[in-house]
């Protein structure tokens, strides 16, 4: 039985039509799947570079951090790190400002024992709203103010603020867990 030429242009049609409706689902599933993973990361990346733009930043992100021998801090480390972080707080009240900046310093040590590689801030920032989404605006937040700060134009509360915002990220930066954990969580997710 021969098909005319009306009914291979309705099977095309309706081909084309499914490949449509796949593509779009697809995308929509990418979207939320990224909207879950980098919470307000997602938004300020929409804003900032348009929202197919910024899925595929975000995307590469997460595909750059999964590189990363990101790891767990051992016992050891996260009580070295809290004792740390407590002398830096308790300085705050005599020197604010050398308490940010050593608040500053701690969360970069606690980036670089994790696995984090040390570049400049932005890059940074980027890679961690991979792993710490809810916190890297704080991250933003302190690491403005510590500018501000370093040009003589931050407030003591100013700088109480961005002990606060230091404070957020280094307390995920010490809960997190390693990279393979993420893994098998991120598989949960597709699966």
């Amino acid at each position: 039985m021969a098909l005319d030429a009306s009914t291979i242009i309705i099977v095309a049609v309706v081909i084309i039509a499914l490949i449509v409706i796949v593509w779009v689902i697809g995308r929509k599933r990418r979207t939320e799947t990224l909207r879950r993973r980098f919470g307000p990361e997602y938004e300020r990346t929409v804003r900032e570079q348009g929202p197919s733009k910024a899925e595929t930043v975000l995307l590469e992100r997460k595909q750059r951090v999964e590189k990363f021998p990101i790891r767990a801090l051992s016992a050891s480390e996260r009580e070295r790190f809290i004792s740390e972080w407590r002398g830096v707080q308790s300085r705050f009240v005599d020197d604010p400002k050398g308490a940010v900046t050593e608040a500053e310093k701690l969360v970069v040590q606690v980036m670089q024992a994790r696995g984090y590689p040390m570049s400049d801030f932005e890059q940074r920032a980027a890679d961690i709203s991979v792993d710490h989404p809810q916190v890297v605006d704080n991250y933003r937040a302190a690491h403005e103010i510590a500018l501000r700060h370093r040009r003589g134009e931050a407030t003591t509360e100013d700088l109480r603020n961005a002990m606060l915002y230091y404070r957020s990220l280094f307390d995920d930066l010490l809960q997190t867990r390693s990279v393979n954990e993420r893994k098998i969580d991120d598989r949960r997710e597709v699966a």
